[in-house]
């Protein structure tokens, strides 16, 4: 990379945090409770970083215009707020990548479009993000990912210009919003997608497997 770097940005789920099992488990439950058999985990996972959208989905073959979306969505919400950190793990590497970061003295932070209903509490509960600079949920700008505003708004937090930060997703929104913010792009392919779907459409600056690998590319290995 030829510019400077300040301030590394990451999407949340699918990105820093698996949470695929909590947000699998939230729908299925509802499943059960209808007498309809469970769902292999493995059957949620791919859709995971779709939130509610993807996993009513996959439980019901339900669409977010389906009459009963809504009261279908603050279940599955009030079932994941149970067990938000039950089963949800960081992944492998995220933790000595970050640690680095901070050993660098550069800021990091999230931007997320899961709600600051979920967030907040996550985020206390998880030591990981107590060194964050900034975590921006969907709900905190008037503006939603692929909107470059919540971008924008963690680099105020931090204190940084937009075009001195990296972002790192793991959807083609976050490409989309990191492109349009100025930042220098990165596609993590390691959580949700899988190394068989193919991410070059999105015009990604980077592409990394592994969270060793975003500090290679960025010279901080």
């Amino acid at each position: 990379m030829q510019r400077s770097i300040r301030a590394i940005l990451f999407d949340l789920d699918g990105t820093l945090i698996d949470s695929a099992p909590d947000l699998g488990a939230a729908a299925d439950q509802m499943r059960v409770a209808r007498g309809l058999p469970s769902l292999p985990m493995a059957d949620y996972r791919p859709f995971a970083g779709s939130g509610a959208r993807g996993m009513l989905r996959v439980a019901f073959g339900m669409q977010p215009e389906d009459a009963e979306f809504p009261a279908m969505r603050e279940e599955f919400f009030q079932n994941y707020e149970r067990r938000m950190t039950q089963d949800t793990t960081v992944f492998d590497g995220v933790a000595d990548m970050l640690a680095r970061i901070v050993a660098q003295q550069l800021h990091w932070g999230v931007v997320t479009n899961k709600s600051k209903r979920f967030t907040e509490p996550l985020s206390r509960q998880m030591a990981l993000f107590a060194s964050a600079g900034a975590v921006v949920s969907g709900d905190t700008t008037p503006h939603a990912k692929p909107h470059p505003e919540p971008l924008f708004e963690a680099a105020r937090r931090i204190g940084v210009d937009p075009q001195d930060c990296v972002y790192v997703g793991d959807d083609e929104r976050d490409i989309i919003a990191g492109r349009a913010a100025g930042m220098h792009t990165v596609a993590a392919v390691y959580g949700y997608l899988g190394e068989k779907q193919s991410v070059a459409h999105w015009e990604a600056d980077d592409v990394i497997n592994s969270p060793h690998e975003l500090l290679k590319r960025l010279n901080l290995a």
